[in-house]
């Protein structure tokens, strides 16, 4: 009987190769690296935030810096003129503050004798004697009201308390009263100095986080991070304009009609409209009130063509030429999305969802219903 050879020992890179084409091994190290990558990224969460700020801060100012990059200026000279830019509108921004702020304050304080002047209105007596129900929710009104400013004053009057008096004493420049604060210096100094390398840059950083990847799936990254830019990074700078608008538009429509604390309610309704919706919602129950006790049915009438207009002028006008085929979501999936975050997430959520809800539905058009899992089943 021939001698058998001795049999061959698998080295150490076939036995890895051996080891690694078990997808459960697989599964397990792609699960423990993401969970490592989750508690390093809690434990420098804050300085993530700071990067993620200077990031929006260059994606926004990008297309900007193209546009002067084809008219033959420098990139750095733009980035220059860019943050120029941003310090300017800050300023010129800071003489509004202050209004808006002592409105606000002063809005916060009036809002229980608002609402019980409205309820008391002898048009609103007569339709309650003629609707029972409606005495009910006369009282349930006074005392949601009445709570909800107590919360406001609880939790907002403090922040407008601390904020207003820097900027009554730097009307002309918002960041006086901000200097004196070193912790918050340092934080809008980094984010300036990461924003502007990040614009000089913008280019190169795409890049470096392609290589990142395996050469075999860069093609399907940069082709999902053109798309995430297209549905998430679309519908921020869409959504932005939209907000700017509403809050413009409904500030100085209301100080034509006279309605106190115009552009407070104009701020409020701008703000809250980076959620789609919301701005309307939030903005007009300040704005009725303040109608109802300064004259009457028709100012309150007024008020509300308004809102009706500029809801009108976003749904039909704006969103459809702006952010386009960018999200193109019907409004109840904007709805359901909005909840949704906020129920998971409170209003960070509502701020997420519609652009993760329009991120879903382009992945589902470009590389799920094209998939053959998709047409011929799993």
């Amino acid at each position: 009987m021939l001698p058998q050879p001795p049999s061959r020992q698998p080295s150490g890179d076939n036995a890895f190769q051996a080891i690694w084409r078990n997808p459960y091994i697989r599964a397990a190290t792609f699960l423990l690296l993401l969970y490592l990558a989750y508690l390093v990224l809690g434990s420098v969460s804050h300085i993530v935030v700071l990067a993620v700020i200077a990031y929006i801060i260059a994606y926004l100012a990008h297309p900007m810096l193209v546009w002067l990059e084809k008219r033959k200026i420098n990139r750095a000279i733009g980035v220059l003129l860019t943050v120029i830019l941003i310090f300017g509108l800050i300023v010129l921004a800071s003489g509004l503050l202050v209004t808006i702020f002592n409105q606000l304050s002063d809005l916060i304080q009036r809002l229980p004798a608002l609402t019980k002047e409205f309820l008391t209105q002898p048009w609103f007596n007569n339709l309650a004697d003629r609707f029972p129900p409606l005495s009910s929710v006369r009282d349930q009104i006074t005392k949601i009201s009445q709570n909800g400013a107590a919360g406001l004053q609880q939790y907002i009057q403090p922040y407008i308390d601390t904020v207003l008096p820097y900027l009554k004493a730097n009307s002309g420049a918002l960041f006086g009263g901000v200097l004196s604060v070193a912790s918050i210096v340092g934080e809008a100094f980094a984010v300036l100095i990461m924003s502007i390398y990040m614009m000089l840059d913008y280019d190169k950083l795409g890049l470096n986080f392609l290589r990142l990847f395996p050469r075999t799936w860069q093609p399907f990254v940069l082709d999902l991070s053109k798309n995430v830019g297209q549905a998430v990074g679309g519908y921020l700078k869409g959504q932005l304009i939209i907000a700017a608008f509403v809050g413009i538009f409904i500030g100085v429509a209301l100080s034509i009609a006279g309605i106190p604390s115009a552009p407070a309610i104009g701020f409020i309704a701008g703000v809250f409209n980076v959620v789609p919706y919301l701005g309307v919602v939030i903005g007009i129950t300040p704005a009725l009130l303040l109608a109802a006790s300064a004259g009457g049915v028709v100012k309150l009438i007024v008020v509300v063509v308004v809102f009706v207009v500029a809801n009108q002028i976003e749904g039909h006008l704006l969103s459809p030429m702006v952010l386009g085929r960018t999200t193109n979501l019907h409004p109840v999936t904007v709805i359901i999305a909005i909840l949704t975050g906020l129920t998971l997430m409170g209003i960070t959520g509502a701020l997420l969802a519609v652009p993760l809800a329009a991120l879903g539905k382009l992945l589902l058009q470009e590389y799920y219903y094209p998939s053959r899992v998709y047409k011929d089943g799993p």
